[in-house]
């Protein structure tokens, strides 16, 4: 078989923490085990959270713990055109339309008891108010200053894909954004093209983004676009139980350094919380890669030790 070609696409908007070192490393092992390629991509779509700044400091962490790349990294604020090419291709087919709707109608749309899609829609998803609107009713909205965002016409789509590490899965896709109203391309529509145009093969990520797969795998088979291998690998807990996350402390490779914990100590570390290695062991990145198996990489969240934590907000 081919070797898989991996990736880890960060948002450049902050150092990254031991939850997204953790990911990066194990989606980068298993890459590397089987002699692939591992890319880097910065999903940079909104500019005024994101910087190059931050972007430096995470491909810095990943260096630190020995994590190379191939190639130069792509960065999504660059690649508006391909991702409205890809909008464009949808919208002849009949598969987008406008939607006018603020957050705020969005939520008393699907709270109301009584409202036209009651029943119909589960876990907060868009109701489909700007479905069936006329090209008046949109004339009407663009005139009163309103601008639209694109929408995807899922049609409540049943979808099914197998999960490396969550076995089989299906859900049923709602109408997605597919480009906000300021402009911006959506994130389940960029990081489809991109994956696409970038030969990625193998997805590993974290959990968190399993629900949003689904939506992805319609996308891929709209564009007639290949759909590739996914593993969704669990969080990192603070030793509250909540997702990891900068209240949690000394969460950052600059935090632990700070209190005397070096880079490879944080890399076996991590290597531990996989099952990789035993608990205070010492361990590199390509000795690493010689003895990665997914068999057995553990498949629960791992609570971070309280004392990596720093005391206080």
């Amino acid at each position: 078989m081919p070797s898989a070609r991996g990736r880890f696409a960060p948002s450049p908007t902050g150092d990254l923490h031991l939850g997204n070192l953790r990911t990066a490393l194990v989606a980068w092992l298993s890459a590397r085990s089987g002699g692939g390629e591992f890319l880097v991509r910065m999903e940079d779509l909104d500019r005024v959270t994101s910087s190059v700044e931050h972007e430096q400091r995470q491909l810095g962490s990943l260096d630190g713990l020995g994590m190379d790349w191939d190639g130069t990294v792509v960065r999504q604020s660059e690649r508006f055109a391909r991702y409205d090419a890809s909008i464009e291709v949808l919208t002849a087919a009949g598969r987008t339309y406008e939607c006018f709707c603020t957050r705020r109608e969005i939520r008393d749309a699907i709270s109301a008891p009584n409202g036209p899609d009651a029943g119909l829609v589960a876990d907060g998803a868009y109701p489909g108010t700007c479905r069936f609107l006329t090209a008046t009713q949109r004339a009407e909205l663009i005139d009163a200053g309103r601008r639209p965002a694109v929408r995807l016409r899922g049609d409540d789509t049943e979808v099914e894909f197998v999960d490396g590490c969550c076995g089989t899965v299906r859900g049923v896709v709602d109408d997605v954004v597919l480009r906000r109203n300021d402009g911006v391309p959506a994130y389940n529509l960029a990081v489809v093209v991109d994956d696409a145009l970038q030969g990625v093969t193998e997805v590993v990520r974290g959990d968190d983004l399993l629900s949003s797969t689904p939506r992805q795998v319609l996308l891929q088979r709209m564009l007639d676009l290949a759909t590739p291998t996914y593993r969704h690998v669990p969080l990192v807990l603070g030793a509250d139980g909540a997702r990891l996350a900068k209240r949690h402390g000394a969460v950052t490779l600059a935090q632990l350094a700070e209190r005397g914990i070096t880079a490879p100590a944080v890399l076996g570390l991590l290597a531990a919380s996989l099952g990789l290695a035993e608990p205070g062991e010492p361990v590199t990145a390509p000795g690493l890669v010689e003895r990665f198996e997914w068999d057995v990489v553990h498949r629960q969240p791992w609570v971070i030790p309280v004392d990596l934590q720093r005391s206080g907000p």
